[in-house]
């Protein structure tokens, strides 16, 4: 029967393709998990006797430590049995999980994915982000949006920063429409385009898939104003919660 440390470096293995490693001779049983690009750590397991931990008895115990993003997380996780403070490395958010069986199996993964998260390179984080909503703007002086999709239900558009595959993108189509016309998914993204002209750059393209039509009249750019907060579409921007149940309603 395999031990939960071991269960722990199965896990980082499958999931991140992330191997252990060991590189202290002093402490031969210590091993790190890092991110391949930025080297970062985000995981280090260790065995450690409990008296040095602040427990009761001399046995050893084996820890792993994750890091993560809030301290008021670490303060309520450190008051629950199983959690302590970082063992060596108590700074920036790092916390230590009693691998003994006090932690539920999917507790410990679920940490070890935010640790992951929290210590990823900004490229990693915006692969590895969740599907995310965007209102992306339309200016009827370089393209006629309103009969975008008349004849088809995908077409190509302008990718806007941070906008990746799987997200969903409402189109606000600009004066004299004013309102957002269209809900899309976002199909493809990342294809070469290059276009310049009075202004407009475009380097390049992604593709977006209609899911849904709305009637001009209902999210003006006057109603987002008042009852959204939204005051500007010059770009791609993030949906206000409000905003979005009512455009999925």
């Amino acid at each position: 029967m395999s031990t939960i440390r071991e269960d722990v470096i199965r896990y980082v293995k499958k999931k991140y393709k992330a191997e252990i490693e060991y590189l202290w001779a002093r402490y031969p049983s210590y091993g790190i998990f890092r991110h391949g690009d930025n080297q970062k750590w985000f995981g280090l397991v260790m065995d450690v006797p409990r008296a040095k931990l602040g427990l009761t008895g001399d046995e050893i115990v084996d820890i792993l430590n994750v890091k993560l993003d809030s301290p008021l997380l670490v303060d309520l996780l450190t008051q629950q049995e199983g959690y302590l403070p970082g063992y060596h490395i108590s700074r920036g958010n790092w916390v230590s999980i009693l691998l003994d069986g006090t932690v539920p199996p999917e507790d410990i993964c679920s940490l070890i994915d935010k640790s992951y998260r929290v210590t990823a390179s900004s490229k990693t984080k915006q692969a590895i982000r969740p599907p995310k909503e965007w209102i992306i703007p339309s200016n009827l002086k370089y393209f006629d949006s309103v009969h975008a999709f008349d004849s088809v239900k995908e077409i190509m558009w302008k990718q806007g920063a941070g906008i990746k595959k799987g997200d969903t993108v409402f189109m606000y189509v600009g004066a004299p429409v004013s309102a957002i016309l269209y809900k899309c998914k976002v199909t493809e993204t990342d294809i070469p385009y290059q276009f310049q002209r009075e202004g407009l750059t475009i380097r390049s393209l992604m593709k977006i898939r209609l899911l849904k039509r709305y009637d001009p009249s209902r999210f003006t750019f006057d109603v987002l104003n008042k009852q959204y907060r939204i005051f500007a579409v010059r770009g791609p921007r993030g949906v206000p919660e409000d905003l979005s149940e009512d455009l999925n309603l």
